[in-house]
């Protein structure tokens, strides 16, 4: 009798039982590096490890809007593209975005649902059009930081900031001074210019609108030009000559000489980020944090909002994949007690040292919270009169326009009529083609409906 294999048994079930699949990797492209950039890896291992369906690979990747807009254009985009909140409207109505909706109704929930759980600033940062086309991934918010050992010498209360502009104005020149030599400036209280990267934001805080839905109003609203005329009061208080002098020692702000970390400028609008730049360049300096000073009268709680956000370009391979990372990332863990309990935003802000976009968090990121202003800042992010970047798809040029403004009116170049004037008139033909494209394209319908009255 001829014995029979013994071998055939086990290699006879696995050719007929199912392979187990392979894990899905998800392509995100990212702007971090540094400790933002390990901060998002460590998110990015823990999802990894929450289950065996998908691998999120995660690449830093420089002037990361013009390349996944050239990707998408290309047909290889990114699974994942973490953007800049101005870049939303203009990649939706380019429509180099996928829209969440569909994602967001398999979850059960509907979109006012889904975007309930955040603030308001950062709800609308997330829509464009009737749409979500993104999730946060971290929220920013902008505060008044103050150098108190300055305001001592100055005579002035080191824990009471400025509340209201004129008071931001007198502290301003007090804080002011010249070198008894020379006579050259070496210290401001406040300079509109530093670091200058949102002038645009001065429009809203004296309560102007730079779009009404509609129309470009940067030179038709009288409180925009009110604004630039207080931006420029502070080249003509100090004197042209003195202020390039002095803003030719500034450094970069991310530097140690920096000029709020040199002491050579006493008061800055700030993020919420500055205080990890702070411990890192200048440790031990004695500062505070406070809300924007009333800049319209009863209005006490005005605050600027930014976010870096998630979203699927148009064509990715794996974007069923790509939302449930998205989905984790702007999702938490509302009990958690410990770190290791924490997960998804505020996990990532947490590490980030910044403010989570959700309303509800959880007892151990309130109160063992690395930022010593955190409740602060929750509050600045919640207020109704929280503002970001106008919700429209020229919004990169009109910044140009608005920055091209801004430095002729603080270098004495034009009046704020004359530049503001010069800048309008450029929009209306920018914005009055690009509404034109959106007509064509049968898009400006569903705009209009959603534009601010």
């Amino acid at each position: 009798m001829t014995p029979r294999p013994k071998t055939c048994l086990p290699l006879l079930l696995a050719a007929l039982l199912p392979a187990s699949a392979a894990p899905v990797h998800v392509t995100y492209w990212e702007k971090w590096v540094g400790f933002e950039g390990q901060a998002i890896q460590t998110v990015i291992d823990r999802f990894n490890q929450s289950q065996d369906r998908i691998v999120v690979d995660y690449y830093a990747t420089s002037q990361i809007d013009r390349k996944t807009l050239v990707a998408t254009a290309g047909g290889d985009p990114p699974d994942i593209a973490g953007l800049h909140e101005q870049n939303i409207a203009t990649f939706a109505d380019a429509e180099a975005l996928q829209p969440l909706d569909g994602f967001i109704r398999a979850e059960g929930m509907s979109n006012a649902e889904w975007l309930s759980r955040y603030y308001p600033v950062y709800a609308r940062i997330c829509s464009h059009g009737g749409h979500i086309y993104a999730g946060i991934s971290t929220p920013v918010v902008q505060a008044l930081y103050w150098n108190k050992t300055l305001f001592r010498e100055a005579g002035l209360d080191p824990d009471r900031p400025p509340r209201t502009l004129e008071e931001l104005n007198d502290y301003s020149r007090r804080l002011t001074k010249h070198d008894p030599v020379t006579g050259r400036l070496t210290q401001v209280g406040f300079l509109p210019q530093d670091p200058g990267w949102w002038p645009w934001i001065f429009c809203n805080w004296f309560g102007g609108s730079l779009y009404d839905g509609h129309r470009i109003t940067f030179a038709t609203d009288p409180r925009n030009v009110a604004a630039f005329a207080w931006i420029q009061s502070f080249t003509r208080y100090y004197g042209l000559d003195d202020v390039k002098r002095l803003a030719s020692e500034f450094g970069p702000w991310a530097s140690p000489s920096a000029p709020f970390f040199t002491g050579k400028v006493a008061m800055v609008f700030q993020g919420v980020f500055y205080d990890n730049y702070i411990h890192q360049y200048k440790p031990g300096l004695d500062y505070g944090v406070g809300p924007w000073p009333e800049a319209v009268p009863g209005v006490t709680d005005f605050a600027m909002a930014e976010a870096d956000v998630l979203t699927i370009p148009r064509g990715a391979r794996h974007a069923r994949e790509a939302w449930e990372f998205i989905k984790y990332v702007n999702s938490s863990n509302p009990a958690a007690t410990t770190r290791e309990e924490m997960s998804g935003a505020e996990l990532l802000d947490y590490l980030q040292v910044k403010i989570s976009p959700l309303r509800v968090w959880s007892p151990y990121f309130t109160g063992h919270n690395l930022h010593p202003h955190i409740a602060m800042m929750r509050t600045l992010a919640a207020s109704p009169r929280a503002t970001s970047v106008p919700d429209m798809g020229i919004w990169q040029e009109y910044y140009r326009e608005v920055i091209s403004a801004y430095d002729r009116v603080r270098l004495l170049d034009a009046t704020p009529e004359e530049a503001l004037g010069y800048s309008q008139a450029r929009l209306e033909g920018s914005w009055a083609r690009y509404r034109r494209s959106l007509e064509r394209h049968h898009q400006w319908a569903a705009l209009g409906e959603t534009a601010p009255p």
